[in-house]
């Protein structure tokens, strides 16, 4: 009975317990919430996988914020500057002053630094070889005119004997060969005149040239200026290429200093003759200097493809020196900028943008054929919006922008060809 039993109890089958009333609902809202959470988990791995598609696509930049013209230093270009160029100062009217020939150096008068008038002596040269020269050719000229006056005492006595036989050949009293003997002998003393007149005038040429060589022992200033270079000592033997061409001193006029610049080829058409500018001392950064365009080269530098500028300074000002480091600002007048203010354009420019002067990397900048305008992307978001600027001065690695964007605003840098109106980027580090 019991193995009965026990056999019954292993062929049961096991049934749940009763499920209480309103389970079954529960058990819809915990399958509910499976669903939606396994909706959200898809959607999220779908989001990811659009938005690494999306970043894919997207092109590599970095964010500059523009910044106004006076928070780039006192180093930076003169608002409304069209260009900047370096170059150096220098003298138009400079002399190196030497000796004509070889001399000893007795005295030198002057110093290095010191100002000198037209016409000051500044050194004396050994003159005993000279002036024994012109003695001597001052003694010839003696001695020609002592030759001249005998010549003209023969040739006035021989005038009345020449006389008299002339009238009595003409009335027959003496032979034509009487006549003919005299006649010579007056000519001759004529001739001996004239050859004593052409000696004296040689004796008393070499004097001219004699003093000359004296006056050539006295070493004068040229022009007003400075003593920039002091080459010579007492004592020392110079020659026209004394040290090298050094001379004795060097000499500059002050009052003809100027800016000599090398222009590119690609910016020379916004240079003109006459046209204002500034001039910034690399020593006197601070000070700016007012300027004009005296001239350009008419010729350019094939190895640097560049072009010369003679930029002339407005004020006089003992600060300025020849061979300074100098930057030149190319400003525009009223009328250029009328002209270019009124073309210029923007695509999609916040208002009031057109006169705000700002500065950013050049590379942020892209340009093409125009070198006055060129083409900046704006960062938006996710997105970019090309700008169109108008270009001022370049320094370095910095662009001046004269409109076409603000300060303030971020913009691209990157590789620019990749980019245009709406592209879509991402900041990198």
């Amino acid at each position: 009975m019991d193995e009965k039993a026990s056999l019954l109890e292993q062929l049961r089958i096991e049934r749940p317990p009763p499920t209480p009333a309103g389970s079954g609902r529960r058990r819809g809202v915990r399958t509910g919430l499976l669903i939606g959470v396994a909706v959200v988990v898809l959607a999220a791995a779908g989001g990811i996988a659009y938005w690494e598609v999306s970043q894919a696509d997207a092109v590599p930049v970095q964010a500059v914020v523009a910044r106004a013209l006076a928070a780039s230093g006192t180093s930076a270009p003169v608002v409304g500057s069209l260009l900047d160029a370096s170059g150096y100062v220098v003298a138009l009217r400079d002399a190196t002053v030497s000796a004509k020939s070889i001399y000893k150096v007795t005295d030198m008068l002057v110093q290095q630094g010191e100002s000198v008038k037209a016409g000051q002596i500044i050194a004396r040269l050994d003159d005993s070889n000279v002036r024994a020269q012109l003695e001597e050719s001052q003694a010839q000229v003696m001695q020609a005119r002592a030759a001249l006056a005998a010549a003209k005492l023969a040739a006035d006595d021989a005038r009345p004997t020449f006389q008299r036989e002339q009238k009595e050949l003409a009335e027959g009293l003496i032979s034509p060969d009487a006549f003919d003997s005299t006649k010579t002998n007056y000519d001759a003393a004529q001739a001996a005149v004239a050859v004593a007149e052409q000696n004296l005038a040689v004796d008393e040429a070499a004097v001219v040239i004699n003093q000359r060589f004296e006056d050539d022992t006295v070493i004068r200033a040229p022009f007003d200026g400075v003593v920039t270079a002091k080459n010579a000592q007492p004592g020392q033997i110079v020659s026209p290429q004394f040290s090298g061409g050094g001379g004795l001193a060097e000499i500059v006029d002050m009052n003809s200093l100027e800016v000599d610049v090398d222009v590119s080829e690609n910016f020379i058409s916004r240079v003109h003759p006459h046209q204002p500018a500034t001039i910034t001392l690399d020593a006197y950064p601070d000070w700016h200097i007012p300027a004009e365009v005296i001239a350009i080269i008419p010729t350019a530098d094939k190895s640097k493809a560049t072009v010369q500028v003679r930029v002339g300074f407005k004020q006089k000002d003992p600060r300025i020196l020849p061979q300074m480091g100098a930057r030149v600002s190319f400003l525009a007048d009223a009328q250029a900028n009328d002209a270019t203010g009124s073309g210029s354009s923007s695509t999609g420019s916040p208002s009031g943008a057109e006169n705000t002067t700002v500065v950013v990397p050049s590379a942020a900048v892209e340009t093409s054929g125009d070198t006055s305008t060129g083409t900046v992307y704006v960062i938006n978001g996710r997105a970019v919006e090309a700008h169109t600027v108008r270009l001022g001065a370049r320094s370095g690695d910095n662009q001046w922008i004269l409109s076409g964007l603000e300060a303030g605003a971020s913009v691209a840098v990157g590789d620019l060809s990749k980019l245009h109106n709406g592209a879509r980027i991402r900041l990198s580090q």
